[in-house]
């Protein structure tokens, strides 16, 4: 004997149909926040660790800044479709812990967030994003980002640099750091340096890996399973100028800075 679905679970899944078909049609974005929200936080300590779990990250030094502050901007927009309300929240832990945090889950969650994140001048900073690009300009001290899922970008700096991405893209330009990593598993590596460096460490799994630097003597080494190598700086096995660039499959460029 066939079985019949009541009308009532009938119009009870059309309903979910539509309200997934509206909300997937077009995707949260955090931009659309035209009245974002802005909290101080004290900072003790001369380091900061922002660890974030889904967001898109701005991180500006700016010397006009509180000693003891860290100014933080939050754009958010989120929806659920048969799930728990949307919401992002922001702690500072254990003094120099600032802790970003977004619940968004259920049916059909469609969720975006952006933070601004503002820190005093003398300050060594550590990224931890799980999900989400990151930006950070303006670093005179050491500066090391982490993210899962996203591109990394860094200008205006001249600290120690330490960049990682599981997948995204690295870039560092006009940059005066003296000693530079960049890790990436799946994206392309582009760095410009302006101040002659002690140590260029690149390496990614798949992607090219481009190094522009000042003219001087290097000692560089380089390796691609599956792409050209081509190497136009001088050449110094004696150097104490050390230049590494690897890639499993990609082009490999260090060159000379116009």
């Amino acid at each position: 004997m066939a079985r019949t679905v009541p009308a009532r679970a009938v119009a009870v899944a059309g309903v979910v149909v539509v309200l997934v078909a509206g909300a997937t049609a077009c995707g949260a974005s955090a931009g659309d926040d035209k009245d974002p929200d802005h909290r101080s936080f004290a900072l003790h300590g001369r380091t900061l660790t922002v660890d974030s779990d889904d967001s898109a990250l701005d991180v500006v030094v700016s010397d006009s800044a509180k000693a003891d502050k860290v100014e933080v901007t939050r754009w958010f927009r989120g929806r659920v479709v048969v799930g728990g309300d949307p919401r992002v929240t922001w702690a500072m832990e254990d003094d120099d812990r600032l802790v970003l945090r977004m619940k968004c889950s259920g049916v059909v969650a469609d969720c975006s967030a952006r933070h601004r994140i503002v820190v005093p001048g003398g300050i060594a900073v550590t990224v931890k994003d799980g999900d989400g690009s990151v930006r950070a300009q303006g670093f005179k001290e050491a500066l090391s980002i982490r993210t899962s899922d996203g591109s990394v970008r860094v200008t205006d700096s001249s600290g120690p640099l330490d960049l990682r991405s599981s997948d995204g893209s690295i870039r560092a330009l006009g940059v005066d750091s003296r000693r530079v990593r960049a890790r990436t598993q799946d994206g392309s590596v582009q760095l410009e340096l302006g101040a002659v460096p002690d140590l260029v460490d690149s390496r990614t799994q798949d992607g090219s890996v481009t190094i522009a630097l000042p003219r001087d003597g290097y000692r560089v080494t380089t390796g691609s399973d599956d792409g050209s190598v081509h190497v136009s700086v001088p050449r110094d096995p004696g150097s104490s100028h050390v230049v590494s660039a690897h890639t499993n499959d990609g082009k490999i460029t260090v060159r000379t800075a116009n």
